[in-house]
């Protein structure tokens, strides 16, 4: 996994200053997650790791199938992708862009995993004190977990806080086992 992240950094970082330059994106964001949505489905995956066709057969074809969704940078994009056999990296350029990106706009996008649902002022609390935490603005997306016995698991960016009542039993446990 590392690997393709090292791979695919290149990639992303020409794209992201290529955006910021042209002051898209907004639109290099969504050109990419479109691609990332249609090169993830099962059959154009096997498609694009298929060793029978060319590269550059393989990036108009991925290109036809994104449609108006994507302009002819982006298809240009692809192509080069092709020329280096890096169209399977798009998930890991996309997920890097939008790393990079968020670290721009100064935002985060902070998953939370509750045992119940959450008030609206128990979100606005939590943004306020990961905004002063981090330093960015917070967009807070949350589920409920039936299988957290109490807390919650709160994921920003590679930063996992575990307050479950089930990750303090389990670390617990750890401490308790190795005395």
């Amino acid at each position: 996994m590392a690997e393709l992240a090292t791979i695919a950094r290149p990639y992303a970082n020409a794209l992201f200053d290529l955006a910021k330059q042209q002051s898209q994106l907004d639109r290099w964001s969504n050109m990419m997650g479109v691609l990332t949505t249609v090169s993830a489905h099962p059959t154009v995956s096997a498609f694009l790791a298929s060793p029978d066709l060319p590269g550059s057969a393989k990036a108009s074809r991925l290109a036809q199938l994104c449609g108006d969704d994507i302009d002819d940078q982006a298809e240009k994009f692809l192509q080069a992708l092709a020329d280096n056999d890096r169209l399977l990296l798009i998930a890991e350029i996309s997920t890097q862009f939008e790393a990079l990106r968020a670290e721009e706009e100064k935002s985060l996008d902070v998953e939370v995993i509750c045992a119940f649902e959450m008030s609206e002022s128990q979100s606005e609390g939590l943004a306020r004190a990961l905004s002063k935490k981090f330093n960015k603005e917070i967009s807070i997306q949350s589920r409920v977990d039936s299988n957290l016995i109490g807390g919650a698991v709160i994921r920003a960016g590679d930063i996992v806080i575990d307050g479950s009542v089930r990750g303090k039993l389990n670390k617990l446990a750890e401490t308790l086992s190795a005395i």
